[in-house]
């Protein structure tokens, strides 16, 4: 049996997201239910038809690193961590009235267009938000039941694995709390340090982190080899969300599929912003602070560009980024000279160090 793939991982993760949301249809056990039941898993079944799965690939190589042999297990879990991000980005696009998601309507965005088609009763925008967060609601919990499928199926560690799955939902709450109460608090005593911890509480752990101790749990790994995983994802978490926000800057549109500053339009007070704030001059700070928040026009976005690189903010950002994935190899060089990993595991987590140093989107 061919070992797998990043590739094969992610297309059976792929598959089995896609299956969860169709066995749903048990629900519509009444007469007209099925195209009501269609109709609320559109907007999900579109978002799902693209992301990289790359939370399902680290929770299947560190499966793989235990030395567990059927990969079943972690394509279930795969699933679950996968329709979980999914759950999360429809209820951030709700809580950031973001209106592109992937280069297609957000979900709340999709559920008002067909309110304002159909030509029903009350606000589309009210509708929007409701269905959208019962929508994200519904994948939560068809990422739980994927989680105890694949916990039933685990080799070892599978009430732990559950653990760790219900500590990241919980976890990505208080992150994401952190995030919005951040764009209401003019005055941050820190606000580097505070980006900082929105970073490793809403994106870097459930990102990283727990997708590799999810994995390895499921696959019965020792407390010794969770520890090394865990110190191979908190830095390259962090290096991933670091990414993120300075695509969200200077990134294609066409390329990443958000807006173009979203960060700035949303508010979102990031540490590349936070930076650029310390770094910028007076009146170049202010201007960039007046933005935050509001509609962000192409001449905006080029100034914006132009205040963060000129400032030197980018250049110090870039240097953080390095710093922690320098950090994330060190980890899987350690890892990889411990023996406790087996080789199949090393070479696919070393695979992803490399994709995720040098992504566009």
């Amino acid at each position: 049996m061919a070992s797998p793939t990043l590739a094969s991982i992610r297309a059976d993760v792929s598959s089995a997201a896609y299956g969860y949301l169709r066995r749903c249809s048990w629900m519509a056990d009444l007469p007209g239910d099925a195209p009501l039941l269609e109709e609320f898993a559109a907007p999900a079944l579109a978002l799902m038809e693209s992301g990289k799965r790359t939370r399902a690939a680290l929770l299947a190589a560190a499966y793989l690193s235990a030395g567990a042999g059927d990969i079943a297990p972690a394509i279930h879990a795969g699933a679950a961590v996968e329709l979980y991000q999914a759950s999360a980005l429809v209820h951030d696009d709700v809580i950031d009235h973001a209106q592109i998601r992937r280069g297609m309507p957000t979900g709340h965005v999709a559920f008002a267009q067909a309110h304002r088609k159909a030509g029903w009763l009350g606000d589309e925008a009210d509708f929007g938000a409701a269905g959208a967060i019962l929508l994200g609601d519904l994948l939560l919990s068809l990422s739980t039941e994927a989680c105890v499928r694949a916990c039933g199926l685990a080799p070892g560690g599978g009430r732990r694995a559950l653990a760790d799955f219900a500590r990241m939902t919980g976890e990505v709450a208080f992150g994401q709390y952190l995030d919005v109460r951040a764009g209401r608090v003019p005055d941050q005593d820190d606000p580097v340090r505070a980006a900082m911890n929105v970073i490793v509480h809403k994106s870097a752990r459930y990102s990283v982190v727990y997708p590799l101790t999810i994995g390895a749990r499921l696959g019965g790994a020792d407390a010794a080899l969770v520890r090394l995983l865990a110190g191979i994802g908190r830095p390259l978490g962090i290096a991933y969300q670091l990414r993120d926000d300075d695509l969200g800057v200077f990134g294609d549109a066409e390329v990443t599929g958000k807006p173009l500053c979203g960060d700035v339009a949303e508010g979102k007070r990031t540490v590349l912003l936070a930076l650029t704030g310390r770094c910028a001059s007076p009146a170049d700070a202010d201007w960039l602070r007046s933005r935050l928040g509001g509609a962000v026009t192409e001449e905006d976005a080029e100034r914006i560009r132009d205040i963060v690189a000129s400032s030197g903010a980018r250049s110090r950002h870039e240097a953080l980024i390095a710093v922690h994935q320098d950090e994330a190899r060190s980890a899987w060089e350690r890892l990889a000279g411990s023996g406790r990993a087996s080789s199949e595991g090393i070479d696919l987590l070393g695979q992803l160090l490399g994709e995720l140093a040098s992504r566009t989107n």
